[in-house]
């Protein structure tokens, strides 16, 4: 079926329920990044499972915590009302456990790159700009936002996010300094809200990231809603390699 006609809640259901089948691997990955047929209740969808036994260990994130942090990108995307990371889920599979994300068919030629030039995407990509620095995302290449087949927009690889240091590292410089657009900051005024308070969301994020990475998430909401602007460069690299 056509995964772009889901909501978030049935996708998350039949990724959550269904059965799993493992069809290829996908290419140019450094982690295990596997297609899958996933079928619930007669509906079959395609998914990207990332096991934690297939994470390449790094030197500057705890190891197998990877798929833990694409869950937590997600929720705050959600949170945040922004949508723009497709449904995830945990759950063990054929590799035992990991993050399992719905396929979003897309057009395989677009990239950020070819969305700004295209025109029309710079609303949601000043979003997705707020949104990395936020989860201080550590490698926003250009490839890692899809155009979905209606056109929309959506963003992928999150799992090198939510460090206590500064590791922005992203193709979007282009709004240093311009101020946040007004529906972000009353996103992130509802998302301070939510993270000082017992909340489902505040209670699942402790799950997933280390109590450190909580208080650094917390800091870099207080820095945005107070700074009211894009953030500058920050200390070391500040571009992916490869930038798309």
């Amino acid at each position: 079926m056509d995964e772009q006609l889901l909501n978030p809640r049935d996708a998350c259901a039949i990724l959550t329920h269904g059965e799993m089948e493992i069809v290829a691997a996908m290419p140019y990955s450094s982690n295990y990044t596997l297609l899958c047929v996933v079928e619930h209740a007669g509906v079959q969808v395609l998914g990207i499972y990332k096991p934690q036994r297939g994470e390449r260990p790094l030197w500057d994130f705890p190891t197998g915590t990877l798929y833990q942090r694409e869950m937590a990108a997600y929720l705050l995307s959600e949170a945040l009302g922004l949508g723009f990371v497709p449904p995830t889920v945990l759950r063990e599979g054929p590799y035992g456990v990991g993050m399992l994300q719905l396929f979003m068919d897309n057009d395989e030629e677009a990239h950020l790159f070819t969305m700004l030039k295209e025109g029309g995407y710079e609303a949601v990509i000043r979003q997705l700009c707020a949104f990395d620095a936020l989860i201080n995302n550590a490698d926003r290449k250009s490839g890692h936002a899809l155009k979905g087949l209606d056109g929309r927009l959506w963003a992928i690889d999150h799992g090198i996010c939510f460090h206590v240091e500064p590791k922005l590292r992203t193709v979007l410089w282009d709004f240093i300094g311009e101020p946040l657009p007004a529906e972000v900051l009353a996103a992130f005024g509802h998302l301070q809200a939510e993270l000082t308070s017992d909340t489902p969301l505040h209670r699942n994020l402790n799950l997933l990231l280390d109590p450190s990475e909580i208080r650094a998430l917390e800091q870099r909401l207080e820095d945005l809603i107070v700074q009211g602007c894009y953030p500058p460069l920050g200390p070391g690299p500040n571009v992916p390699w490869p930038p798309v």
